[in-house]
């Protein structure tokens, strides 16, 4: 079987003394280790967004990876995992530098999602998140900027693009802010988590959580005059039909753009603490499509207590690219809980040093029916 292969698995669970009820279908999804030139396992790269990119994937890294691994976008060769040796690195433009984000974005930012802009794949989009370990804006700034309508330090869109020496300028920033009806509430490390483009400039940007712990899709228009303010620029948002659940956390840490034929398209969304891909209507005629889905790291082992494959305890889902009619899926090892995974001891050295894998699915026509 393929690596990336699929396979159906069907629980099925006893009630009573003889009634059989069968739970919901879930696909078992197979992973590879992400590697780089030296062929050993991708050194913690807390891997927070996935996109496609002329045939290869791009990652971006959050505030918390390894520093060598920080303020770039890694190019993923998708049939292999590998990570390619040269990586596209930020520099900051003068505007940038001049901007009352310079000190944040200089040292670690908490760069939560990627989008590439449709219309010229040398330009991209990254969010940050976190900003309470930074170092704090100057009190004309903080004045200017303190009304987000979240975080005490604002969500900051970033503009970067492509130099011919493959430098990756960040050319501007503007800050998000939410009106305060909205009710998101000031989580620093719970906002905007994913970035997807649409048709028409549109840029859906997926929240973690709000007040009432539930995740949101808001909006952007991101046409020609979007950067050249440096005021808020204000989220729409969408009131889409997610999902509704009883209990637990389910918020949106990936997401991508699905088009449809004579369909505005759909979201896929997932979520880091859930093993459920979200397919959320665009339209708003249908509920959002839950697919249960289980994560297989692969072990290349022969030991006897160990199969070639693992079931993952906790995959800690955060990046989702769609590619023609193919969804790629990246995690974010969840410091916590990565060494829950560890069964056989080959896998050790790659959960320990939170090394990610690379998994993917096709897109199966009867999802739409």
């Amino acid at each position: 079987m393929n690596k990336l292969g699929l396979i159906l698995l069907v629980a099925i669970g006893l009630t009573g003394c003889a009634e059989k009820q069968q739970t919901p279908q879930k696909i078992a999804l197979q992973g590879q280790w992400l590697t780089e030139q030296s062929g050993e396992a991708m050194l913690n790269p807390q891997t927070s967004g996935l996109k496609g990119w002329r045939g290869k994937l791009l990652s971006v890294s959050d505030g918390s990876a390894d520093i060598s691994q920080r303020k770039q976008l890694h190019i993923i060769e998708p049939n292999t995992a590998a990570v390619l040796a040269e990586s596209l690195t930020f520099v900051m433009s003068d505007r940038v530098q001049q901007s009352c984000f310079a000190a944040y974005l200089n040292d670690a930012p908490d760069l939560e999602a990627l989008a590439v802009d449709p219309d010229d794949d040398k330009v991209f989009i990254v969010v940050t998140e976190d900003a309470t370990r930074s170092e704090s804006m100057s009190e004309s700034c903080f004045e200017k900027y303190q009304n987000s309508g979240s975080t005490q330090y604002p969500t900051l869109l970033l503009r970067l693009e492509l130099q011919e020496n493959n430098e990756l300028l960040v050319s501007h920033v503007r800050p998000i802010q939410f009106q305060a009806s909205l009710q998101i509430g000031d989580f620093p490390n719970d906002g905007i988590e994913a970035l997807a483009f649409g048709p028409d400039d549109t840029l859906y940007l997926g929240m973690e959580k709000d007040k009432k712990v539930k995740a949101r899709i808001f909006s952007l228009k991101i046409d020609d005059d979007f950067w050249l303010s440096e005021e808020f620029a204000q989220v729409t948002d969408l009131q889409l039909n997610l999902p509704k659940y009883d209990s637990g956390n389910h918020p949106i840490n990936g997401m991508d753009y699905l088009p449809r034929e004579n369909h505005p398209g759909y979201l896929v969304a997932a979520a880091r603490n859930d093993n459920n891909i979200w397919l959320i209507d665009l339209a708003k005629q249908k509920e959002t499509k839950v697919i249960a889905v289980e994560f297989y790291a692969p072990t290349h082992s022969k030991e006897e207590n160990c199969g070639p494959w693992e079931l993952m305890d906790n995959a800690s889902l955060e990046g989702v690219a769609v590619v023609g009619s193919t969804i790629w899926m990246i995690n974010d090892p969840w410091k916590r809980y990565y060494p829950d995974n560890i069964i056989c001891e080959v896998n050790r050295v790659n959960y320990e040093k939170m090394a990610p894998l690379l998994f993917s699915m096709p897109v199966d026509p009867n999802w739409f029916n």
